[in-house]
């Protein structure tokens, strides 16, 4: 492969902006910060980007408190969640490993993902393993709802899940995860391998997952990866390619 993991995870999600949507990037997000950053030097110049942790796409000037108030207003097309947990349903664990009250593991917490998961229209969940342990039947506990009932005002939920190895969306029907796609140098048996969960194909499985084109790597390798470096230097030094 003449592209890292990273660049392929970044241009995916990218390739799901249209122009004029609005993403928002919540903190320790490199991934989802390089994706948001590409979709605007290649096709969606007119979309607002919002990075927490940034000086040059965080505008607000009272912390945090006006970026979740215009989440709450619906006011963000995209935003990015993961979790040490991941079950089929799509449901992330931010907060225990375990029983909670004795966990294996204390975890930081939510902070406002579960009210975000609910109220930003499109929300990509995206890992950087992918393993029978971070991808289970069911969380431990269940920081943030993929679902819910229909009387709860939601107008926002799961758009994908991204993996280093796959693309899975979530059947509407049966409301549990499906494989849509497999990356390039792996395989549908590999993913269900390394999935804790039953991981039927999508009804319209797409193969393999597009890579990188080389405008998209110009620009990753460029302009990109000089503005992620602004963020996350460390980051920046082992996730692009020469």
């Amino acid at each position: 492969m003449n592209y890292t993991t990273e660049e392929l995870m970044a241009t995916v999600i990218a390739r799901q902006v249209k122009n004029g949507e609005t993403i928002a990037v919540g903190t320790f997000s490199p991934i989802p910060s390089t994706a948001a950053l590409l979709a605007r030097e290649s096709h969606a110049p007119d979309s607002d980007v919002y990075i927490m942790g940034s000086k040059d796409w965080w505008p607000f000037s009272e912390g945090s408190m006006e970026f979740f108030n215009m989440a709450q207003k619906g006011r963000f097309d995209y935003f990015f969640l993961s979790g040490a947990q991941i079950d089929r349903k799509g449901n992330i664990n931010l907060h225990a490993i375990g029983d909670y009250d004795k966990p294996k593991v204390r975890l930081p917490g939510g902070a406002g993902s579960a009210m975000l998961y609910y109220m930003v229209k499109k929300v990509v969940l995206f890992k950087t393993d992918h393993s029978a342990k971070s991808f289970v039947e069911q969380v431990d506990f269940t920081t943030s709802s993929a679902s819910s009932p229909p009387s709860v005002h939601r107008p926002g939920g799961l758009h994908f899940v991204v993996t280093p190895l796959a693309i899975l969306v979530r059947n509407e029907d049966s409301g549990l995860l499906e494989l849509y796609s497999v990356h390039p140098g792996h395989t549908a048996e590999e993913v269900q391998a390394n999935t804790g969960f039953e991981l039927p194909l999508f009804e319209g499985f797409a193969g393999s997952t597009e890579p990188p084109s080389e405008d998209e790597l110009k620009l990753l390798r460029g302009p990109v990866r000089e503005n992620v470096a602004k963020i996350y230097p460390a980051f920046a030094k082992k996730a692009f390619g020469a």
